[in-house]
């Protein structure tokens, strides 16, 4: 089953983004480029867990749960440099802020101790290139991650200049964290279901 949890963690990621069930089962099909068969499938395994009926969400929190089991480790590099939060606003290529940095641009409960932030695979030399000649190797304040499916650069906003995830990805990061983010975690879920 592993290749098809791409399938599944693209499913689930579409209902995060539109939970009040208005996306219909085809349109989820053709967003994440799996057929219908595929859709319908997971959604009456999701039903069977009570997380979603039909194609709205009944527990986002169990829901991101079951994503987080679906999930393959991702590869991430460690830098230190100095003030990273000009650098990623100097930034042209494709990146997007997640955990601490994402979350004190939206909800300011989180120290920004670290610029966690996704970037696409092909681009991770370059990267790494620049971050070598600003600062430091190894663990530090930027952390760039290349995620296990680059499905999630569809899914962005900008606030303050900034790219950072949406506030869906932004839950599926802070509860994979765990620590000090599970606070922020559980202030926003509340927000967001509400």
């Amino acid at each position: 089953m592993a290749r098809d949890n791409v399938k599944a963690r693209r499913i689930i990621l579409e209902l995060l983004h539109r939970p009040d069930g208005s996306l219909t089962k085809y349109r989820m099909a053709k967003e994440t480029e799996t057929n219908i068969s595929w859709v319908i499938a997971l959604l009456r395994k999701l039903e069977e867990r009570k997380l979603v009926k039909e194609t709205k969400v009944q527990d986002v929190d169990k829901l991101i749960d079951y994503y987080l089991t679906l999930e393959k480790k991702s590869i991430h590099f460690d830098f230190f440099i100095q003030e990273p939060r000009e650098y990623f606003l100097s930034q042209k290529k494709t990146y997007l802020l997640t955990t601490y940095a994402a979350e004190n641009n939206i909800s300011y409960h989180l120290f920004l101790t670290r610029f966690d932030t996704y970037v696409k695979e092909e681009e991770i030399q370059v990267w790494k290139e620049e971050l070598f000649k600003k600062g430091l190797l190894g663990k530090g304040n930027v952390r760039l991650i290349i995620p296990p499916d680059p499905y999630i650069f569809k899914f962005t906003q900008k606030i303050k200049g900034l790219c950072l995830v949406t506030i869906p990805l932004l839950l599926i990061d802070l509860k994979r964290e765990g620590g000090v983010c599970m606070q922020a975690y559980e202030y926003l879920v509340k927000k967001y279901v509400s």
